[in-house]
């Protein structure tokens, strides 16, 4: 009987198995193929049906794309036209956030653009949708890098010149740099509606200057909109479209890149030849480091996630997972897809810009020291101009050595640590970078003054001392002249050209030593001028000078917090404002306080604060004057014991008030 169960138990389960079979290669198959790595699970999750706006960009050719970029001097207005064409093109709603593509506080609240901004536009013209790339550039010449790199990614370039102010200086560097990279200019004429608009005499100055035809030029008031509409129709006749293949290999550049807290480092890229979309493995050409893509997409103002970027566009990228440093993305990079390394040629890069001015930070409270450490490390992150190095002073305790591009890049970076990250900081004066040329033949660049060889050892080691210089252009009104030409000459300047580009308007260039400029030079020239005059200038390299170490001392002792590099010529006058200076904030000791400025192994301005003293006579009523003096000199004696064994302490907000500006 128990033989008999067991053969029907046994039927009974191979006929179950025939139903439901447990195990199918198919399946097992189908099974492994769904296992697939995380980026290839993030493609398909964000691939879906394409949106309308996709559609519409799936349909439009290469032929009809345009990349074009807005270059102007400083409030020119390139941020309120930017709006103007968003609102023409139905990008953003109208009457809406003015400047909507300065994304920064710091941007909004001093009316300047910091960072070249992007956004894609869809406009139809003649029954045909067109493709629109739009750069909206800084002005100042601190940026210079930003705009540079602009130009990479775009066919053409707006030149947009106030009517008010005319050709400015910044407006002849930004020209020749799109010169020099074969872009199709488009002269805009802004601000027409004004009082004081002379369009006139801005078009004769564009003609005169750039030899660009005024029949051209399109005259705007970006404000009020007036005659905005001519804009784009003009850009898609003369602005030439991007040529690319999108049935080659992948070749695409790195044009700039800034950090998400979500999806790590965000790459801005120009799609040169072929396809990029979510899942596909890129490499880099410079770094050779592989990553998976999680996300493509453009800038429809803010970042609107697409299937698949082509040939022709200008896009953002994310990696999944996401690349986490922000130094592995290097400007002006060429990638690929994995597989095409050898058949694809690496696109020419950028010159990384260098920093020539240079800052040291300290907290206010050593015990925010952390604080501030992340908060700079963040910054960092989104503005990789920026240098920064480990240092610490007696006087003001641990801090960094930054370097800048400029003054106003150390100005606005300040802010952003101040607003975004509510940071309390010291910065101490800007300084620029000095070579040594030692006997032996080594050069060395010293950023920091405080480690620059004192005079005695210049003697014997040192062969030459080198300070940096710019070439440096000065537009003004001609009335001016004689007051910027003294200028430039007290700050050591050598004239090397003049010319009249305008009857009433002058050209000035001068080779300025760098330590100048960065001392204010700019607004002690818009004082000169009423506010006319407009500067720009280049890196000139090196030249031979007389310097000198300037430092402050207290009773003897150097404080590394005060010093600086100076031309021989300046010391005296410079020496006087620090101890005077110093002077008021330095609280009165039990004995006295020499301070003291020093240059070159010899005192150059002293000041002296007098101790508190103590009244030995307030005893004595009536007597002898041999007794009188014989008081007053032993506390004579005891001054000179405790000066001689007592430390001035110095508070650090006497520092703080010294340095303020």
């Amino acid at each position: 009987m128990q033989p008999c169960v067991q053969r029907v138990k046994a039927a009974t389960f191979l006929l179950a198995c025939r139903a439901r079979p447990l195990y199918r290669p198919q399946t097992f198959r189908a099974s492994f193929r769904a296992f697939q790595t995380t980026a290839n699970c993030y493609a398909q999750a964000a691939k879906g049906a394409p949106s309308d706006l996709e559609k519409r960009i799936s349909a439009i050719p290469l032929d009809r794309f345009r990349n074009f970029c807005i270059v102007a001097h400083v409030d020119h207005g390139k941020s309120t036209l930017s709006d103007r064409l968003l609102e023409l093109t139905g990008t953003i709603a109208p009457g809406g956030n003015k400047q909507i593509l300065d994304k920064l506080d710091v941007e909004r609240e001093r009316g300047i653009t910091v960072k070249a901004q992007t956004c894609s536009m869809i406009y139809n013209y003649k029954g045909e949708d067109y493709l629109l790339h739009l750069v909206d550039t800084p002005g100042h010449v601190d940026f210079r890098a930003e705009v540079s790199r602009s130009y990479a990614s775009c066919g053409g370039a707006l030149l947009l010149v106030d009517a008010s102010q005319g050709v400015q200086a910044q407006t002849v560097a930004n020209f020749y740099l799109a010169f020099a990279e074969g872009l199709e200019l488009v002269p805009v004429i802004n601000k027409v509606d004004l009082p004081s608009a002379d369009p006139d005499r801005a078009l004769e100055q564009m003609q005169s200057t750039f030899e660009l035809d005024p029949k051209k030029a399109l005259l705007v008031s970006a404000k009020t909109g007036l005659n905005v509409e001519a804009v784009l129709p003009t850009v898609i006749e003369q602005v030439p479209a991007p040529v690319g293949d999108d049935s080659k290999p992948l070749r695409l550049l790195l044009v700039d890149s800034w950090y998400d807290n979500y999806k790590g480092v965000v790459l801005l890229v120009r799609i040169f030849d072929g396809k990029v979309k979510a899942g596909d493995q890129l490499i880099s050409f410079v770094t050779g480091l592989k990553y998976y893509v999680g996300e493509v997409g453009i800038m429809y103002p803010d970042q609107t996630p697409q299937n698949v970027l082509r040939a022709g566009q200008v896009g953002y990228i994310h990696f999944n997972p996401g690349m986490k440093r922000s130094q592995e993305a290097k400007i002006g990079d060429t990638y690929t897809t994995v597989g095409s390394e050898k058949v694809v040629k690496a696109l020419p890069g950028f010159e990384d810009p260098k920093a020539m001015v240079f800052v040291a930070a300290f907290p206010t409270d050593q015990s925010d020291y952390q604080h501030l450490e992340d908060s700079i490390n963040q910054t960092v992150l989104n503005d990789r101009s920026v240098t920064v190095h480990k240092e610490s002073s007696e006087a003001l305790g641990a801090g960094w050595r930054l370097g800048f591009l400029g003054t106003l890049h150390c100005s606005v970076f300040e802010d952003r640590l101040r607003q975004e990250h509510g940071a309390s900081i010291i910065i101490t004066p800007p300084t620029v970078p000095f070579k040594v040329i030692w006997r032996d033949g080594k050069e060395t660049v010293y950023q920091n003054p405080a480690l620059f060889p004192e005079q005695d050892l210049n003697r014997q080691k040192v062969q030459e001392l080198h300070e940096p210089y710019v070439h440096a252009t000065i537009a003004l009104p001609e009335e001016y002249l004689g007051k910027v030409i003294e200028l430039c000459e007290a700050n050591r300047g050598i004239q090397k050209d003049l010319h009249f580009f305008t009857a009433t308007q002058v050209i000035l260039k001068y080779d300025l030593p760098l330590a100048q400029l960065v001392d204010d030079f700019f607004g002690k020239l818009k004082g000169a001028t009423k506010g006319y005059a407009s500067l720009d200038y280049e890196d000139s390299g090196w030249r031979r000078s007389d310097i000198l170490k300037l430092q402050l001392l207290v009773n003897k002792e150097p404080v590394d917090a005060v010093v600086r590099v100076v031309h021989r010529s300046q010391v005296e006058r410079l020496g006087k404002q620090w101890v005077k200076k110093f002077k008021q904030h330095v609280d009165r000791q039990m004995f006295e306080v020499v301070i003291q400025a020093a240059a070159g192994g010899r005192i150059v301005a002293r000041e002296t604060i007098k101790p508190f003293r103590k009244d030995v006579l307030q005893k004595l009523h009536a007597s002898d004057v041999s007794r009188r003096r014989k008081l007053l000199e032993k506390q004579k004696e005891g001054r000179k014991k405790l000066r001689a064994v007592g430390n001035v302490v110095i508070d650090q907000k006497a520092f703080q008030g010294f340095l303020a500006k």
